[in-house]
């Protein structure tokens, strides 16, 4: 079995936003917090806001998704600055 995996950049913003869209191909996701304020992060397809996430990314720290999840990830800064960079491995 062969892994690859591609990089994307998400500038970041004060609404939610798409950070992975769901895949069955994804086998593994990594995000990495290129920010110097919090992103809030929630599991499927509703909107992520600062009292309904799934994952508080504090700046500039990296998260490994559970290998098992397939599914789409949003996202929400405390305030837009930076990006988040976000691996799919597949």
């Amino acid at each position: 079995m062969s892994l690859n995996a591609t990089v994307t950049s998400i500038t970041s913003l004060n609404t939610t936003s798409q950070l992975k869209a769901a895949s069955a191909r994804t086998r593994g996701v990594a995000i990495y917090n290129n920010s110097t304020s919090i992103l809030y992060l929630r599991f499927g397809t509703a909107d992520a806001t600062a009292t309904d996430f799934t994952i508080q990314l504090a700046a500039e720290t990296y998260y490994e998704v559970p290998f098992a999840y397939r599914g789409a990830i949003q996202g929400i800064w405390a305030t837009a600055n930076g990006a988040a960079l976000v691996t799919d491995f597949y």
